[in-house]
């Protein structure tokens, strides 16, 4: 490395989804969502809500770059979010340290962040819950962890395996995390409103007795299942 690199590089302008948009997406699940995104779109399954009472969740993304065992990324998102956004860091996957605690996450309810998703792992589970924010991570951990750096705040982001631009939509629920891409926002409203109406159809067929899809009947009548007795 030629020179050292900044502790922080902060993106401070980039375009979020209209809050008004966002709000349609609200009290959705994320499996109907990803439904309406062809099956994609829903982070690593290890990216689990904290405490389950407290899960769902719709905002915009405000992104980091934490690197393993540093949150100074963090707190440098926390400069930028406000009111609606969801503050998601990326980790890199790592298990060692935690990168967010109950003090940090008080002070991202207090400026009106909706909810906070990392690829690492977090702490102080008994005040997480206390504070009453929805917290996504892959694992809790006692560990403390860095204030160093160098991180990115506002920046494209690859977290739990989805890329994630800063605005997206971002939501959660006791099953996991999907991400909304904002240029696409609109579109998956519109497939959303297909999905659901086709699962209420099927629903209400099952209800009176359906016991097989239909679609699968002709292959179990074919010669391209073969039946040992």
């Amino acid at each position: 490395m030629i020179e050292e690199p900044p502790l922080l590089t902060i993106r401070r302008q980039f375009e979020r989804t209209p809050a008004a948009l966002v709000a349609r997406f609200a009290n959705m699940q994320t499996g109907h969502l990803v439904d309406a995104m062809d099956g994609r779109g829903a982070l690593d399954r290890a990216v689990k809500p904290v405490d389950r009472a407290q899960a769902a969740f719709v905002g915009t993304a405000v992104t980091c770059e934490t690197g393993p065992s540093d949150n100074l990324a963090i707190l440098g998102a926390l400069s930028l979010a406000g009111k609606g956004d969801v503050i998601i860091a990326a980790a890199e996957g790592f298990m060692g340290a935690a990168i967010v605690g109950d003090n940090v996450a008080a002070m991202a309810r207090n400026r009106g962040v909706v909810a906070m998703v990392t690829d690492g792992v977090v702490r102080d589970t008994p005040g997480l819950i206390a504070v009453g924010l929805p917290m996504f991570a892959a694992g809790v951990t006692p560990n403390s962890c860095n204030k160093s750096g160098p991180g990115r705040v506002g920046f494209p982001i690859v977290v739990g395996g989805v890329a994630v631009e800063p605005g997206d939509v971002v939501l959660g629920d006791v099953d996991g995390v999907v991400v909304v891409p904002r240029a696409r926002a609109e579109q998956v409203l519109a497939r959303l409103d297909q999905v659901l109406q086709a699962e209420a159809a099927l629903q209400a067929r099952i209800a009176a007795g359906l016991t097989q899809f239909e679609a699968i009947e002709p292959l179990l009548r074919s010669d391209r299942v073969r039946y040992v007795e």
